[in-house]
């Protein structure tokens, strides 16, 4: 089957270690089905396992995508779950210290087909196109774990985003905005904060630009070249939750300023089956249209990747298979 994937890692160079062609088709085990994929995600997830970060090097070749929208052999339309944990293990799987996700340990779906346990499949809503429900199982999923189990803010309160553009980013906004929650944005341009008001913020800003007011949580994926901004954004009392650090994963902790206005700094790590149901429940229910930025067909990845290391985002990037 034709599939897009990592022959080797390459730290320096991840373009380099990026292949299309054909792989061995995938076999389902027991208790495992078979997805044939409509539409896939892109992920950082996959430039750091281009580069070799969370994968050992005897996974390699590894098909690259961490989720993705098809159907069964009986044609149901499915969305992917992409954390795959200890069968003994019960409760939140995101702590669950054997969890694995597409890409790490089996192969993903930048493919014609992907096996999945049984479990790992959702029944995709009828109103959400495969092209939008390709993000839902990981940058969509992350947001909404972040926002609606994490950060214990409520409707009429103000959230700020850092980073105006990529899938996480975007998929807050749109989730706060519809949460009726007040919705501030940082951007590095003029075009990435009109995509942010487009989708919903109430007002954006400048990165690092010092705001009208202080906030009750701040939303952060960036890490070290946001994060003191994070902490002086915050109000006594307030919440920054963190899913990601992509640009340095080592900023300086102001622990003066932590303990003194009692702020909560909230680690986040993809969500659960149960929130992936909910979260294309709410989609669904609150009328949202997932923003994709960039929709191309799967034998063009390399476009796409191009395009996430170049930092030119604006929402999801799709691959699709006809």
């Amino acid at each position: 089957m034709f599939a897009v994937y990592a022959a080797e890692p390459n730290a320096e160079n991840p373009l380099a270690a990026l292949a299309a062609g054909e792989r061995p088709d995938p076999v389902a085990p027991d208790g495992w089905v078979t997805v044939r994929v409509s539409a896939a995600s892109l992920n950082m997830h996959d430039i750091w396992t281009l580069r070799g970060v969370g994968i050992k090097a005897d996974q390699f070749p590894m098909i690259l995508g961490c989720d993705g929208a098809g159907t069964l052999d009986d044609g149901t339309e499915v969305v992917v779950h992409s954390v795959i944990g200890d069968p003994a293990w019960s409760g939140d799987e995101t702590l669950d210290p054997r969890r694995t996700l597409l890409t790490e340990k089996h192969q993903g779906t930048f493919a014609e087909s992907v096996v999945v346990p049984a479990l790992n499949v959702v029944a995709k809503p009828a109103g959400l196109s495969p092209v939008h429900a390709a993000g839902m199982g990981t940058a969509w999923l992350t947001a909404y774990r972040m926002l609606f189990t994490k950060s214990g803010l409520r409707p009429g309160q103000t959230m700020l985003v850092q980073g105006a553009s990529g899938g996480v980013s975007t998929a807050l906004i749109q989730l706060g905005r519809a949460a009726g929650l007040r919705v501030w944005v940082t951007g590095r341009s003029d075009e990435k904060r009109a995509l942010a008001e487009k989708l919903g913020a109430h007002s954006t800003f400048a990165s690092g630009e010092r705001l009208p007011e202080k906030v009750d949580g701040v939303f952060e994926t960036v890490g070290e070249a946001t994060w003191s901004h994070s902490m002086r954004a915050l109000r006594p009392g307030g919440v920054i939750v963190c899913s990601g650090s992509t640009s340095g994963p080592n900023p300086g902790a102001d622990l003066q300023r932590l303990f003194f206005l009692q702020l909560r700094v909230v680690g986040s790590t993809m969500g659960t089956l149960d929130e992936l149901r909910d979260l294309l429940a709410f989609v669904q229910t609150a009328g949202i249209v997932p923003e994709v930025g960039l929709e191309l067909p799967m034998e063009r990845a390399e476009e796409g990747f191009r395009a996430m290391l170049e930092g030119q985002t604006a929402g999801k990037i799709v691959f699709t298979r006809q």
